[in-house]
């Protein structure tokens, strides 16, 4: 693989360069580039970021794709009570999109992780489980109905345990059943009858993510075995590493033949790509902002141009466009203290070396038929 380090070294050299310039976006943005081939780039947007104008605008420049950070969330949207709906962020978020044109992505509409459910739901007397189905299809239908002009939904998000490869043994599971993921697909499909439903997930390429990469393979192939709507695969894309993984600093070769050996398992169920997520976590990488930002760059350059290689890869969305927007500032802190620099655009919005690996991997990318 590597690219080597005559590449991360003109990286690094440049990055003086690119560091100077203003908060002013590039001329070509990085949507506009990815349209070129077929994808549409984007990022997620939360409602601090929303309150900024100067992000509000560096967001409107480069991105032609949104996503909710947090907003589309069950402990956002009824964080106390059933019933006590809180529409507010996530409409603002969806006005923000139609106001600028673009392409909004709705994440999540059942994130199966017990840490991530608001207590009134772990508390709750459902009535049994055809009570707890109807609830749960309630809910996915309220929410996915309400946003029509959401063009794709994670509509079950990380519900296998990375660990086992087993589906999470969670409240809403042992309410519903082992029909739970199925009736969120079914339920979407009524309410968004045009969007793309999509499973999504962080697990990622190396030894330590082989179970988790087969039990999401196999949840895949008992859907699509029973033809329940899931169109994508939401490939979250946290590089180099999360909060409970490994730091991963390259992408050699022999992970690189696993992980299109998972991805191609994927294809072949008919399943299109989304990189959902994308960042790249630098906590083990070294103080030294030039050489950290080359690190990250060449980083982010393999891994989207094996991603990119795929015509299945319809749209690449970061995690944040700018740093100080990035949940890893406060997940996994660096042993130095230092912060995180793990998105295009640094704390001043200035471009960083990320931003030019991105735009390259798209120039160089394949064209491929694009959603509509």
């Amino acid at each position: 693989m590597p690219r080597g380090l005559s590449r991360r070294e003109a990286l690094a050299a440049g990055s003086a360069a690119v560091l100077v310039g203003a908060a002013a976006p590039a001329p070509d943005s990085l949507d506009r580039l990815a349209r070129t081939k077929g994808v549409r780039f984007g990022s997620a947007l939360g409602g601090r970021g929303l309150a900024d104008p100067a992000y509000r605008r560096l967001i409107a420049a480069e991105c032609g794709a949104l996503v909710a950070e947090n907003e589309h969330k069950l402990y956002s949207l009824m964080p106390q009570a059933e019933g006590a709906w809180r529409f507010g962020p996530a409409d603002a978020i969806a006005a923000f999109a139609r106001e600028h044109d673009m392409v909004l992505r709705g994440h999540t509409l059942l994130w199966n992780k017990d840490e991530f459910t608001p207590a009134w739901v772990k508390g709750h007397d459902f009535g049994g489980r055809d009570a707890a189905a109807r609830w749960l299809t309630g809910y996915v239908r309220t929410v996915a109905g309400r946003y029509p002009q959401v063009q794709s939904w994670d509509v079950v998000n990380e519900t296998i345990d990375p660990a086992t490869g087993a589906e999470r043994n969670t409240t809403l599971a042992r309410a519903v059943g082992p029909e739970l993921v199925e009736l969120a697909f079914h339920a979407a499909r009524e309410a968004a009858p045009n969007a793309r439903l999509v499973y999504n997930d962080y697990m990622g390429w190396g030894p330590f993510f082989a179970k988790h990469r087969a039990g999401v393979l196999r949840l895949l192939e008992r859907l699509k075995a029973k033809d329940v709507p899931v169109h994508a695969l939401g490939v979250q894309g946290h590089i180099g590493g999360g909060v409970d993984e490994p730091e991963v600093a390259s992408f050699p070769a022999a992970d690189q033949r696993e992980w299109r050996a998972f991805l191609d398992e994927a294809r072949g169920m008919g399943l299109d790509l989304l990189i959902t997520e994308l960042d790249a976590n630098d906590k083990a990488l070294p103080a030294d902002i030039p050489r950290r930002d080359a690190e990250v760059a060449a980083l982010t350059r393999d891994y989207l141009d094996l991603m990119l290689s795929y015509p299945e890869t319809k749209q690449v969305l970061v995690w944040g466009l700018a740093d100080t927007y990035s949940w890893l500032q406060g997940a996994a802190p660096r042993a130095d203290g230092l912060p995180k620099r793990p998105t295009p655009y640094d704390a001043e919005l200035r471009a960083k070396p990320m931003r030019e690996a991105i735009a390259a991997a798209f120039r160089a990318a394949p064209e491929r038929t694009p959603w509509a």
